[in-house]
Parts: structure tokens; C-alpha cells; sequence
């Protein structure tokens, strides 16, 4: 029996399908749709073992149309091709029994490869489903991705994942053969890390090492034998997130030893180039900022050089990059203020721009008093003038408060002098 158990219980129709209930429950955005069988294309965007695929499939057997799979890892344009020639063939245009085409990981797909998708996406020949658990925003050319609609999908929550744990017991054959106790199930929630598929394959390994038809499960059992069966670095599970969050805040805690630590253990396990790049760019802005801002331009140029570059040599230019950073003034004054502003503007809604700062292209807004008295700082002393730039009711509001290191002090003292009372910070 070589099937794995995530596998050999796959669930088969929406009734049998847990978790993302905001997607497939009562009440999900998906539900109808699915039970009509007319859908747009669409992207399954979530983490691993969520039920990607699982979903895929169901929407095809439940709408009754064609299905057809890729995987992103072995397919190439001709395989694309092949594939829609062939759902060419077997359904009509714009007809509810549109074939559907599953690629899986369609975010390791080319931008030639997403561009040999978009005539079968806009003229129908094909209902296109891509599963990815990457930003779609990144991953996914904007013309395909224009042309879909993107549903997230959620890790598992402790409930859903006792669920599949019982629902496996119940109706796996092999299963059946063994009298199971779940004494205690803490440590296999944890491990999972909300992946259903991890859970499951855990729960089998525990269950075919032990010798006896009786099995108690507890915490201790679990983590006994688990500890011997787990990897350094599981890209695709709870380590990705945790070793991340580490690499992060060794950055932002100005710790160059252990940035460069963590960052060699996400190479070593197989990490994406690009994610590791992408949240060095985003620590460079967030963390920090302008107390030094080269630190953003170096951030993306790495971003830049490692995706023309790979593996091994990027390994180079981002131990560069994570130890320029690590070692940079840091400031959060940016982030808090955009932070504080966006707060502002879910409480105050959409307030008027006041006349003086309005555009004016045509002589009706000129007699309105758009732009008028407008005061162009380039006619002033040191190309600066005192003028309100918020809408009336923020006047004297502020968002940003320079951080407490040499290039932001600079900026308070630059701020001070100009608006004297008004930014005293």
C-alpha cells in the first residue's frame, strides 16, 4: 500500500470537504457557483495541505465538465498546448460545460507559459484553476491574473484538523484494522501546522510504527517518533514561517551573526530565491527606513540580481544584502505613520480637498476656485512657504515622527524650521 493516507481519503464531493468555509460552507462565496456549475477562472491561493487540489476536483466533478491537470513543475508550453487543443475539442465555447484546466504551483510557470494560457482563459475554450501558495500579485502575470478571480484559502484550524483526523479513522480500510485512541492530539495540531496533508501523513507514520493493533495516541508518542522522521527545513510547512520570522527579527534586532545563520538554513532547505528577497525589500522599508535609505535600494537591486542569477551564486549577493542590513540604523517612523494615516482614513472617511490644492484643467473649476491661492513654494525662500495641505478637519494632524537616529534627527531639524510649531515632534 503505497498511496499515502492524505491521499487514499481525499474527499470527493463538497459535503465531504472540510474547512474554508467562507469559500464551500452554507454561506461561501464559492458554494453557489459550484452547485451551478458556472464559474470564472479563478486561483486557489494558500498554503500547502489546505485543499488546493481536493477543491479542484470537486468543482469539476460537481459542475460535470471536462477536467484536465498540469503540474507547473514538469509542464511546459507544449504540454499547455496539448492540453487545450484537447479541451478545445471536447466542450463549447462560453457553455457552463466549459472544459476546466488545474495547474498546480502555477506560480513556478513562466511568463511565456502564462502568456500561452491567456487566448484559451479569454475566449473560453478552458475554465482555468491555478493553485498556488505564493502572492498571486507577484507570481502571476497581471493580464492572467486579470482574468481570474483569486480565493484564499486559510490554514487549518484546530477543529477542522481533529476532523480529518476522524473522518480518516472512519473510512481509511487500513485504518479500520487498528483499535486507535487519541489520548492526546496538542502535539500533532502543532506539527501540522495547519496542513491538512502534513497532519495526515504524520498521523500514518505513527501509526504504521507501532508493532501493536492498539495505539494510544498521546503527545509524547508523537513527538517520539516524529523527531526521528523530520527534515532540518520543510519549505512548504510550519518551519517556512517560523525560520522566516526569525531571519527577520535578527535583521531588525541588528544581529548579523544570527541573520546570515537563519538565512543559510533557508538556502540549505531548498528556500525560493525570490521569497527571500521579496522580505528583505520589505524589512529594508519597514525596519529601517529612512535612517538609511540606500538600505531599500540595495534590497531591491539584490531582489534583481538573485532573480537573474539563482542558486548557488545568489547565495552570495543575499548574505550581502542581509548583513548590509542587519548592520544599518533602523527606523519604524515610516511604517507607523502610513499606519496611523490609513487608521485616520477609516475613521474620517473620505474628506474634502480643499480648493486651494485642487486641480483645475478646465475654466468652470477656475471659477469654482479650484487652485486658487495656491501658493507655489518654488516662488518662496528657500523654495518653502507655509501652507495647509490637510483637508480642514486634520489640520495640525500628524503621522509621522522621525526616529531617533542621525539621518532622521536631520529630518526633524529640516521639519522644525520650516513649520516651527506646527511639527515640534
Amino acid at each position: 500500500m503505497n498511496e499515502p493516507l492524505a491521499e487514499r481519503v481525499r474527499p470527493k464531493t463538497l459535503e465531504d470537504y472540510i474547512s474554508q468555509h467562507h469559500l464551500v460552507g452554507e454561506k461561501g462565496s464559492l458554494t453557489y457557483q459550484i452547485k451551478k456549475g458556472i464559474l470564472p477562472s479563478l486561483i486557489l491561493w494558500g498554503p500547502p495541505g489546505t485543499g488546493k487540489t481536493t477543491l479542484a476536483n470537486i468543482i469539476a466533478e460537481e459542475s460535470g465538465r471536462p477536467f484536465y491537470t498540469l503540474s507547473a513543475i514538469s509542464s511546459g508550453v507544449k504540454d499547455i498546448r496539448e492540453v487545450i487543443d484537447k479541451a478545445k475539442q471536447s466542450g463549447g465555447l462560453f457553455t457552463t460545460k466549459n472544459p476546466i484546466l488545474f495547474i498546480d504551483e502555477i506560480h513556478r510557470f513562466s511568463k511565456s507559459q502564462q502568456d500561452s494560457l491567456l487566448g484559451a482563459v479569454e475566449k473560453g475554450w478552458v475554465t482555468l484553476i491555478g493553485a498556488t501558495t505564493e502572492n498571486p500579485s507577484f507570481e502571476v502575470i497581471p493580464a492572467l491574473l486579470s482574468r481570474c478571480q483569486v480565493y484564499i484559502l486559510n490554514p487549518f484550524g484546530k477543529a477542522d484538523l481533529e476532523a480529518l483526523l476522524k473522518r480518516a479513522m472512519k473510512l481509511d480500510t487500513h485504518l479500520k484494522k487498528k483499535t486507535i485512541n487519541l489520548k492526546e492530539t496538542e502535539a500533532l495540531m502543532r506539527l501540522s501546522g495547519g496542513d491538512g496533508r502534513k497532519l495526515l501523513n504524520i498521523f500514518e507514520l505513527i501509526i504504521n510504527s507501532e508493532a501493536t493493533d492498539n495505539v494510544t495516541i498521546t503527545d509524547e508518542l508523537v513527538l517520539s517518533k516524529v523527531q526521528q522522521n523530520t527534515v532540518l527545513y520543510d519549505k512548504t510547512g510550519e518551519q517556512h514561517y517560523d525560520i522566516i520570522s526569525a531571519f527577520i527579527k535578527s535583521i531588525r534586532g541588528s544581529d548579523p551573526n544570527a541573520a546570515v545563520y537563519w538565512l543559510a538554513r533557508m538556502i540549505e532547505g531548498g528556500e525560493d530565491v525570490k521569497f527571500i528577497a521579496r522580505r528583505l525589500i520589505i524589512s529594508a522599508s519597514e525596519d529601517i527606513g529612512n535612517a538609511n535609505p540606500t538600505a531599500l535600494v540595495i534590497a531591491n537591486t539584490t531582489f534583481q540580481a538573485v532573480t537573474t542569477i539563482g542558486y548557488p551564486e545568489a547565495r552570495i549577493i543575499l548574505s550581502q544584502c542581509v548583513i548590509y542590513l542587519a548592520t544599518s540604523p533602523k527606523s519604524n517612523a515610516s511604517y507607523m505613520a502610513i499606519n496611523k494615516a490609513q487608521q485616520t482614513v477609516k475613521q474620517t472617511g473620505d474628506l474634502s480637498v480643499p480648493l486651494p490644492l485642487r486641480n483645475a484643467p478646465t475654466k468652470l473649476m477656475k471659477d469654482l476656485g479650484y487652485g486658487q491661492e495656491y501658493k507655489y513654494a518654488h516662488d518662496y525662500a528657500n523654495n518653502f512657504i507655509e501652507e495647509e495641505f490637510m483637508p480642514d478637519e486634520l489640520k495640525g494632524t500628524s503621522f509621522y515622527s522621525p526616529g531617533n537616529n542621525q539621518r532622521e534627527k536631520a529630518i526633524k531639524e529640516f521639519l522644525k524650521n520650516r513649520w516651527k510649531d506646527k511639527y515640534t515632534m
